[in-house]
């Protein structure tokens, strides 16, 4: 089993959900970087369980333990290893498990893979827990690339039907970019946020969950980044997207919404402008040909509907070989997008880092 991601800059991320500790090792981030851990510890907060009623109740403070790669506050250049210590575990939640495998789970694919002996409780090592590392080491790319100019912001665009407005494609302010980022539940229109609650509140009520759409971008990255055809910009950023849990699809810039148009309005037309070129649409997200153009990189990741839900369900016993029924217990999100973007965010980070 291998969990590691990256050429330049690399992370291994290690750890169960329910193990006594899950963590990550940074390779390659530059050295001498002063690290906000104010700012670090908003975006674990915004991740984290436990703090708002769409998500798990499962309450973890996710404070990383950085054993090497940081001295005063700086990094050295050497590895930067992080712990975070797993101190809420119900293991018991998950004992039918080793038989009864969850649909929509990692359980029998994880239990076929591995031979059985994959950990199951809480998911594992297949678990959302281990997105807690990825936002670390991901935090600590974006206040790298924050260096260099460039900025991250994302937020929840839909939930069910209820849609949030999209990011102005050609121009996305600071400002927005700021009062995103400081938000657990973020959002461009502050209106959609009862009705989309309204509506996690509801699947939660009836024992059920829902998905989402996390919209995300990244504005003052310079145009030539990317290596076509198989290590262009979006070959990267999908790579590292689809090692977030839950991720069941992602499309850049308008998307699947360009096979609907023609190409005199799904081109992007040139133009100068300050003495650089722009272009005066965005449908492509900010990337031509697997490479950077100057534009805001744009793109949206689907988050599938939490697969633990309290409904009894249709499995299989692996041991009897016949057909049964579960009834999954324990802590689970009745919405995962909810606490993903932070994590789309610093996936991004990871990717833009690299390229």
């Amino acid at each position: 089993m291998s969990s590691a991601w990256g050429n330049k800059v690399k992370i291994s991320v290690f750890g169960e959900s329910h193990g006594s500790a899950i963590g990550v090792v940074l390779d390659g981030a530059p050295a001498g970087l002063k690290l906000d851990m104010d700012e670090l510890m908003l975006n674990m907060g915004r991740r984290a369980p436990g703090r708002d009623k769409a998500a798990t109740q499962r309450k973890e403070a996710d404070i990383p333990n950085i054993i090497s790669g940081v001295l005063n506050g700086t990094t050295t250049g050497a590895p930067i290893c992080c712990v975070i210590e797993n101190t809420n575990k119900r293991s018991g939640d998950y004992g039918n498990l080793l038989t009864k495998p969850r649909p929509g789970h990692a359980d029998y694919t994880g239990y076929v893979r591995y031979n059985g002996f994959s950990d199951i409780r809480g998911g594992g090592h297949f678990s959302g827990r281990l997105t807690a590392p990825i936002v670390f080491a991901g935090s600590i790319c974006r206040q790298a690339l924050k260096q260099n100019g460039i900025e991250i912001a994302s937020h929840i665009y839909s939930i069910a039907d209820i849609y949030d407005e999209p990011f102005e494609p050609v121009e996305i302010g600071h400002d927005l970019i700021n009062r995103l980022n400081e938000k657990s539940f973020p959002l461009i229109d502050t209106d959609k946020e009862d009705k989309m609650r309204s509506v996690i509140e509801n699947a939660r009520l009836s024992g059920d969950s829902v998905g989402g759409i996390i919209e995300c971008c990244a504005v003052g990255v310079k145009p030539g980044l990317g290596d076509p055809m198989f290590f262009g910009a979006e070959n990267v950023i999908s790579s590292v997207m689809f090692g977030v849990p839950a991720v069941k699809g992602i499309e850049f810039g308008a998307g699947f919404d360009m096979t609907k148009m023609r190409g005199s309005k799904s081109n992007d037309p040139f133009k100068y402008e300050n003495g650089r070129v722009i272009t005066t649409t965005n449908n492509n997200g900010g990337i031509l040909g697997g490479i950077t153009t100057g534009m805001p990189i744009i793109f949206r990741a689907a988050i599938k509907p939490t697969p633990s839900i309290s409904q009894p369900q249709s499995t299989v016993d692996l041991q009897s070989g016949e057909n049964a029924t579960i009834e999954i217990i324990g802590r689970h999100d009745p919405c995962i997008a909810s606490r993903a973007s932070v994590v789309i965010e610093s996936a991004l980070a990871l990717a833009l880092i690299n390229l």
